[in-house]
């Protein structure tokens, strides 16, 4: 299966491997919450609510620092980046609570959370500059590239570790590669690793600004780094050959054809009566329309980050869970992620917002379900719909899962692209 081929990768990175000191619990390390305290410290972000304009104010004087050039900013090495975090699930059992599914096991949207702010502080690491105590930086994610599982299952009673660093710089963008681990007999075994692209904005989150470039020490790292700018063209790739903007392929072509010309109804007298518009479902099959669920959010102050925006996190982790239960439902049994890729932020959420989300099964194959989670916001002033993130998701369910039919040349495109993401993962793993 997928989850045994993942673990047979180089897991955790090299440089991760030759960072890490040994393998048994690391009392010393810093946990999620010192993660987001630190946050909070470097952009100096208030805790209550009522005094954020106030903090974002006294940010607007944090413009003098950026730097004109990038060349202006010393390089860094991989290592200076290169941050350990531990989640204490096994060491303390009451954090584990905020932690814990229905099916004993560990919520991966809070690893989601988890993983958004540690990217987050693994690029402020990367841009500190020793003299200011405050960075002028607002560093947020851009997009989550993939995260790839090689465990089924999150234990709840064990204790985990992140680790990470940034692998890719460009001018105003960083690559961030997370790996976590999890303490298994005294050893920690690979979970799943993550790479994120975060962005550098100004003080005030309104335009980009540059980073402090990054210098490979060896042939892995050099490996590491060009991994990185392929991963760049794989995505403007990706984005070129978009069925927004190009025609499917003929090969693709001839697979929406041939699952319209199985949905015909040839029941009716003779060959050539055949109606286009008569359609029926095939055998084990569900039309494509009755395989999504909706939500909701009312965007509380509660879920806002560091620059009083919605956490990116927050979005990913109620996405996921939309997701999941479209796969539940869809599947008729408990699914498990095996992937989750090509995570755009479009837009920022603000507080206050009200968040609509859409889930959609767009691909299944074997046991696979492949599902696609858009979110946006209404405003109610303006009365107007606005894109601010889609999510892609590939599970694994227990049992083979009936075959998704789209009716609509516009659902045969979610199923393209469905296949495409499901095509690309597979390939990963």
């Amino acid at each position: 299966s997928a989850y045994r081929l993942c673990i047979m990768r180089k897991l955790p990175s090299l440089l991760a491997r030759t960072l890490t000191s040994g393998t048994s619990a690391s009392p010393g390390l810093p946990d999620m919450s010192k993660v987001r305290s630190e946050l909070r410290d470097i952009v100096g972000a208030s805790t209550n609510w009522r005094d954020h304009v106030q903090a974002m104010q006294e940010r607007k004087a944090l413009h003098t620092l950026l730097a004109k050039r990038q060349e202006d900013l010393p390089p860094r090495r991989m290592k200076d980046s290169y941050l350990e975090v531990i989640l204490p699930l096994g060491s303390q059992p009451e954090i584990r609570e905020k932690y814990l599914n229905v099916h004993n096991s560990v919520r991966f949207g809070r690893i989601l959370e988890d993983l958004d702010s540690l990217g987050v502080l693994i690029c402020y690491t990367h841009t500190k500059q020793e003299m200011q105590q405050r960075s002028p930086l607002s560093i947020v994610t851009a997009l989550v590239d993939k995260i790839n599982l090689c465990q089924k299952i999150i234990r709840p009673d064990c204790d985990i570790k992140f680790t990470g660093n940034v692998s890719w710089v460009g001018k105003t963008s960083m690559e961030v590669k997370m790996h976590m681990l999890q303490l298994h007999d005294g050893d920690y075994s690979p979970v799943l690793d993550a790479t994120f692209v975060m962005v550098a904005r100004d003080p005030e989150n309104k335009r980009p600004a540059f980073v402090n470039p990054l210098i490979p020490e060896s042939p892995e790292e050099e490996e590491i780094f060009k991994q990185g700018e392929l991963n760049k063209l794989k995505r403007i790739e990706f984005s070129t050959a978009s069925l927004l903007k190009m025609a499917p392929t003929a090969e693709e072509r001839n697979i929406v054809h041939d699952i319209f010309l199985n949905t015909l109804d040839t029941r009716q007298e003779g060959e050539g009566t055949v109606s286009f518009h008569s359609r029926k479902l095939p055998p084990n099959s569900v039309w494509m329309e009755d395989a999504k669920l909706k939500g909701l959010q009312i965007c509380h102050p509660e879920e806002r980050n560091i620059f009083n925006r919605i956490f990116g996190g927050f979005l990913m982790r109620k996405a996921f869970e939309l997701g999941w239960a479209t796969a539940c439902s869809y599947g008729g049994s408990r699914p498990f992620i095996v992937s989750v890729d090509d995570i755009m932020f479009q837009k920022p959420v603000e507080v206050g917002s009200l968040l609509l989300l859409s889930s959609q099964v767009c691909y299944t194959e074997k046991k696979y379900i492949q599902v696609r989670v858009h979110s946006e916001v209404y405003n109610e002033n303006t009365r107007e719909h606005h894109t601010t993130n889609i999510f892609h998701f590939t599970f694994i369910s227990e049992n083979e899962v009936p075959q998704v039919v789209p009716k609509t040349y516009g659902e045969s495109m979610l199923f393209l692209d469905g296949k495409r993401h499901f095509t690309a993962v597979m390939k990963e793993i």
